[in-house]
């Protein structure tokens, strides 16, 4: 996360001299959250990052977390001696650590046995602070290496991270053999790597033997953590981005099955609804009989023809964009542009939003065009008001509109934006929410407010309503007066709700962490479980593998 280090100029020249990187690509390096610790001049590695005065660094043990997940046991590094060990300082919140998870799973994969990657869960936000939420993290994300709650941060510290996420490579001796912070560092880890496994195997001391352990699970249930829903009063259809199934579920407003698109397999193929697959498909928004799905972990955007039941990819090509920002104003063929964590989309005036959470963007998406660009904010990870051009982000996560001007849910400084709509002049400026490490749950006016990673928005009879995430409640915030209060929830009804939609005199709440949809009913509050019909749940193969050798 760019902005939990670099917050001014001043820290930026500090960083750039304390890391080495000089040049404009030692700039655009930090810009994007890839640090490695070595000239620009010089092939990055980790090697290099963890040596003082040509003596490796002992690696501090793995004590002071106040939990294990993902195993049955705690570990210490005296366990894994003769393999080499990966960890990786992380926040569930971070858009950067979830890029980076795919490349650990890659990494683990390709050297069972040789490989241990361990997650150390160092906290930004209060909620995070909590092993029931990392735990529902780990399960969202389907991390399959232990993960230790570094809740006070005691490892954060003994290891002097600063960045998240920041990965540290240990030798089979249990040195310090390598750092590098921000998302993209799988080349530089696997290069590294390559060259312990040819250090360690012409010592005779590297252990190859297939090592696994007790992985945590949950029962199955229909859906499995929802991120978005979406409903629509005139067709009478609820729309439900089953993200960790990997699918999209289509019931009416009462739940009853109508189809299911995608067959629950994660990856990216377009076809019919029984043979396309999503990765974490999150946002959507309808244009008649077409649904356009925000499909996160693809970095893409799908269509689905509701009538042919077909899905296509229409923008993006499949693979993360991590190394540039797009520049306001600009359009590219869409379908062979990368984007980057594309988290939810509105269709206002033919054009489709997207809150690009990965490069703390707002895009539009022009379908009639085929085109795709940047429409809002530098790329830098802030909360920073002004034109579109110089306006700054914060991974947003959530769209919404009156006519008039778009909001946008900026979850990392758990703040409400208002944005300009194309066409009309005007600033960006901030409704609610003041910095990447002002949150809080106050209700009240203007600068008095505080959330907690609000993830959704929505606007109705000119109020809008946000899921304060973290907060665990649904919050009404008028836009003009700056005045914000709890509307419903708290941890007994709600768990780290993350999708938000009205019709019909109903809210319906993407009820995230409890794997299920609630409908509030807006004229008496009362609460009630949508009574899903039809729908049943994706029989994973079991996650429990053998607890690890000692």
């Amino acid at each position: 996360m760019l902005g939990y280090v670099v917050r001014s100029i001043a820290s930026l020249i500090s960083t750039l001299i304390q890391s080495r990187i000089t040049g404009i690509a030692g700039i655009i390096a930090i810009a994007t959250g890839v640090v490695v610790f070595t000239s620009t001049t010089e092939p990055p590695s980790l090697h290099a990052a963890a040596v003082q005065g040509g003596k490796s660094i002992d690696a501090p043990d793995l004590v002071g977390g106040t939990d294990w997940l993902n195993t049955d046991k705690p570990i210490n590094l005296a366990q894994l001696r003769g393999r080499i060990v990966l960890l990786d300082f992380w926040t569930l919140c971070c858009i950067n650590c979830i890029h980076t998870l795919p490349d650990l799973a890659k990494l683990e994969a390709r050297y069972p046995g040789v490989l241990v990657v361990i997650g150390i869960h160092s906290p930004k936000f209060e909620n995070e602070k909590k092993t029931a939420s990392v735990l529902k993290a780990v399960l969202r994300y389907e991390i399959k290496h232990p993960v230790i709650n570094d809740a006070d941060r005691k490892l954060w510290n003994a290891y002097g991270v600063n960045h998240w996420p920041t990965l540290v490579l240990i030798d089979p001796d249990g040195k310090v053999r390598g750092i590098a912070k921000g998302e993209g560092n799988y080349a530089v880890a696997e290069r590294d790597i390559k060259l312990l496994i040819k250090e360690y195997t012409a010592k005779g001391t590297l252990k190859k033997d297939p090592i696994a352990f007790q992985l945590s699970d949950e029962k199955p249930a229909p859906l499995c953590f929802p991120g978005r829903v979406l409903a629509d009063a005139k067709s009478k259809r609820l729309f439900i981005a089953d993200s960790t199934n990997h699918r999209i579920v289509i019931t009416d407003l009462d739940g009853k099955k109508l189809a299911i698109a995608g067959s629950g397999k994660e990856g990216l193929k377009d076809g019919p609804y029984a043979d396309a697959q999503f990765s974490d498909p999150q946002g959507m928004c309808l244009d008649g009989d077409t649904l356009y799905v925000a499909d996160r972990k693809n970095h893409a955007i799908r269509a689905l023809d509701l009538k042919k039941e077909t899905v296509k990819r229409v923008a993006g090509t499949g693979e993360n964009n991590p190394a540039w920002f797009g520049k306001p104003g600009t359009s590219n063929p869409a379908r062979t542009y990368r984007l980057s964590s594309p988290w939810d989309v509105l269709l206002v005036n033919k054009r489709i939003y997207i809150a690009m959470a990965g490069r703390n963007q707002i895009w539009i998406f022009d379908p009639a065009k085929e085109t795709v660009g940047a429409y809002a904010g530098t790329g830098y990870e802030e909360i920073v008001d002004g034109t579109l051009a110089k306006s700054c982000f914060a991974q947003p996560s959530g769209l919404a509109t009156d006519g008039k001007r778009l909001y946008v849910a900026d979850c990392e400084t758990s703040s409400i934006r208002s944005v300009p709509l194309l066409g009309d002049t005007g600033s960006v400026t901030t409704v609610v929410g003041k910095g990447l490490f002002d949150f809080g749950d106050v209700d009240g006016v203007g600068p008095q407010v505080r959330l907690q990673h609000a993830l959704a928005v929505v606007h109705h009879d000119g109020k809008l309503y946000v899921a304060d995430t973290y907060n665990n409640k649904i919050k009404v915030l008028d836009p003009a007066k700056r005045n914000c209060y709890t509307y419903a929830g708290g941890e007994k009804e709600l768990d780290e709700p993350g999708g938000l939609s009205i019709a019909a005199g109903k809210l319906y709440v993407a009820d995230t962490n409890n794997h299920r949809i609630q409908v509030i009913d807006m004229k008496s509050r009362d609460i009630t479980t949508l009574n899903l019909q039809g729908v049943d749940p994706i029989r994973r193969a079991t996650s429990v593998g053998v607890p690890q050798k000692k």
